[in-house]
């Protein structure tokens, strides 16, 4: 009896005491749980701390092409100066060079600071003060970021999605608005700037004593190191993406207009390059010594110290032509420039991007924006390990003795709290404090003709509506009738597959066997997946994966877009061609269309006026009015009567409709020469129903 009373204490005593450990590990978990949802309160406070009142915006200035403004002012887009200012100045992890170099760095032709306003003005980015969140005063979208110790200057969404209209003295920035920048000019004269300071010897002194007392160097040797290393990597980004048909005049981009999806298709084939894809190619143009040479001590999965001892040597051993002979293998020229979208109502949207491309359901937000950094300079550390993890399983690598890590300084926790801050952002309406004021008698004319000639594509939207939702509706590109380069491009290009050979990206149609050369849609969609299933390097274990699995769960659940069918005419995705649906351009709501020329999806009509002429075919009378075959861009200066940007008169960037992508014509409803999706002609409109119709479009 006593026996079995000791067990029963005994085991009384075991339960007491396991209970209170239970009650220790929910103390103290709870006490993380509250600490950490704390110092995420103070986190987000402190970002946000930054309200100056003016949100950094330069005050007044001149531009390259003679236009003033003694004022900025901002609209109300539901954004307060702080929201403004996080979006400017938040990293999402793009790394383009080491920050000091871009601090000290100096125009190739001069001692003028490359980061000088004047020089950032030239290339159409915003130049802006010094704040609390970016005390060194850097343009909109471009920030400082930190990864694996190293500071860095890099891009963020603001860049390419911010921008200012000029008129009569007053700067009106957009946020949310497509960018007037030349980021094609602006990566070229980078590069320039870079190997001139390599080669002129009091630059170079110049260059090293700076940025040796900006404190992020050791030494002058790490300097040079480093210097010669991004000015061949920049130069190298230049020449893989420059557009190079021989058989037609280059496709400049200009002012206003990016061919991101080609760029950032090229940075995975860059980086999903193998070794042994490349040893095959070099093997057809290369001695047998000269292989073991450039390719001595690489690794299989090529990291950046191996490619850029590639690209050294290549160019002692091949010839110019070879070297482009080679590029031209491997990559595909970026030369359908497009407008920059507008971001109010994105994260409203159903399918995203001018051709549909991407479903904004689930996850699709995190995928989009990841691969975007990926194309943005994102650092991508990408090696060979052994076994098998947890991501690389959710990667699609499966459980082989040997995986790929898609380590990268890409920050998909600041991506998914970019893409919710954007829900607040609303469209700008025309502001007639500052604009001439809208003609109501012919708005209301506007808004009847806007009922037969436009509605049936652009739906309407209550742009201030919490709920409000935008189904896209897709026009095949055979009905729209604008140039399908863009389009084509996306469904045409292709590539060697590397490192991702033989996984299996899952597309509408079933899943898609990545073989030795693949579509570089499906590349880009298995490097993506890859990259937002691998955890931030730069925090320990238990933090890098407790954000992730948030990351993924808040992005899953607080997306209220659910998958949907892609609405519109367009042809359906089979499996002999799983990408035939993005042979489309979407239609969507035009609240705020009149901040966001230049128009169509390539920038190729200069206002909305112009919109709603036609192109001039051969046999057109010559006094007829008609979309304009030549302009100019570059301009901030708005018309407020044709509604878009000064086109003449100025010395900017030309450009010519006539360029294989810059095509004008299609969406040519006004002008009686295309039928209405229900088929039927409608007549051609008047040029005082053309400005009704402007006048209503400015009030959307």
């Amino acid at each position: 009896m006593l026996a079995e009373q000791i067990v029963n204490l005994n085991k009384s005593m075991s339960l007491n005491y396991f209970l209170q450990w239970i009650k220790l590990f929910l103390l103290v978990w709870g006490m993380v749980a509250v600490i950490w949802l704390l110092a995420g309160v103070l986190l987000r406070l402190y970002e946000f701390r930054d309200n100056d009142s003016g949100r950094g915006a330069i005050s007044s200035g001149t531009d390259k092409f003679g236009d003033q403004f003694f004022q900025t002012v901002y609209l109300d887009q539901g954004w307060s100066a702080s929201d403004s200012l996080w979006f400017y100045n938040t990293t999402q992890g793009s790394n383009l060079l080491p920050y000091s170099f871009f601090l000290v760095l100096e125009q190739s032709n001069s001692s003028d600071l490359f980061r000088d306003n004047q020089n950032i003005d030239r290339y159409g980015y915003l130049p802006q003060r010094p704040t609390m969140s970016n005390p060194d005063g850097l343009p909109v979208g471009m920030v400082r970021d930190e990864y694996q110790g190293k500071a860095f200057m890099g891009f963020t969404c603001a860049a390419c999605h911010t921008t200012q209209l000029n008129y009569l003295g007053v700067g009106i920035r957009i946020d949310g608005g497509p960018a007037n920048s030349d980021m094609e000019t602006f990566m070229i004269d980078l590069a320039d700037a870079l190997y001139a300071t390599l080669e002129n010897s009091e630059k170079r002194d110049r260059f090293v004593v700076n940025v040796l007392e900006k404190g992020h160097y050791k030494n002058h040797v790490d300097v040079l190191i480093d210097l010669k290393k991004y000015a061949q990597r920049i130069k190298t980004y230049t020449i893989i993406n420059v557009p190079r048909d021989t058989t037609r005049p280059l496709t400049r981009y200009g002012y206003a207009r990016l061919d991101a999806f080609g760029r950032i298709y090229n940075r995975v084939l860059e980086h999903i390059m193998s070794a042994q894809q490349l040893r095959e190619l070099l093997t057809e143009i290369l001695t047998a010594e000269e292989l073991t040479e450039i390719m001595s001590n690489v690794e299989p999965v090529l990291s950046s110290t191996n490619r850029d001892h590639i690209i050294e040597r290549i160019q002692i051993y091949l010839s110019s032509k070879q070297i482009i002979r080679l590029r031209n293998r491997i990559y595909n020229p970026a030369d359908a420039p497009v407008s920059y979208p507008f971001l109010w109502d994105i994260p409203q949207h159903d399918y995203v991007q001018w051709n549909g491309r991407v479903d904004n359901s689930g996850l699709g937000p995190m995928a989009r924006n990841a691969g975007q950094m990926i194309g943005v300079f994102g650092t991508l550390d990408w090696q060979e390990r052994d076994g098998f993890t947890l991501s690389s399983v959710i990667g699609g690598q499966g459980f082989g003795p040997k995986h790929i890590d898609f380590q990268s300084s890409i920050d998909i926790r600041n991506l998914r709290r970019v893409e919710k801050h954007l829900r607040k952002l609303t469209s700008p309406q025309w502001p007639e404090h500052i604009l001439p004021k809208i003609d109501r008698a012919r708005m209301v004319n506007g808004a009847k003709l806007f009922s037969q000639y436009c509605a049936s594509c652009h739906g309407h939207i209550e742009r201030i509506d919490p709920d409000r939702r935008v189904v896209a509706k897709m026009i095949d590109t055979s009905s729209i009738g604008t140039d399908s380069k863009m389009a084509t491009n996306g469904i045409e290009y292709a590539g060697y597959s590397g490192i991702l050979r033989n996984q299996y990206v899952g597309v509408s149609t079933g899943n898609l066997l990545l073989q030795r050369q693949a579509p570089a849609a499906g590349l880009l969609t298995s490097a993506t997946r890859n990259v937002v299933t691998t955890p931030d390097p730069d925090k320990w274990f238990v933090r890098r994966w407790v954000e992730r699995s948030l990351d993924f769960a808040y992005t899953f659940f607080d997306n209220e877009v659910q998958s949907s069918l892609k609405h519109g005419n367009y042809t359906p995705d089979t499996s002999d061609n799983p990408f035939a649906s993005i042979l489309a351009y979407k239609a969507r709501p035009l609240n705020g269309i009149w901040a966001t020329a230049p128009y169509l999806h390539n920038g190729s009509v200069p206002t909305l006026y112009d919109l709603l002429l036609p192109k001039r075919q051969p046999g057109d009378p010559v006094e007829g009015e008609y979309r304009p075959d030549e302009f100019m861009v570059g301009s901030r200066a708005f018309d407020p009567v044709k509604v878009g940007l000064k086109s003449t008169d100025y010395d900017g960037f030309l450009f010519r409709t006539h360029i294989w992508g810059n095509n004008n014509g299609g969406h040519e409803f006004a002008s009686g020469r295309m039928p209405q999706p229900d088929g039927i002609f409608l007549p051609a409109l008047t040029k005082e129903q053309r400005l009704d119709l402007v006048e209503y479009l400015k009030s959307l």
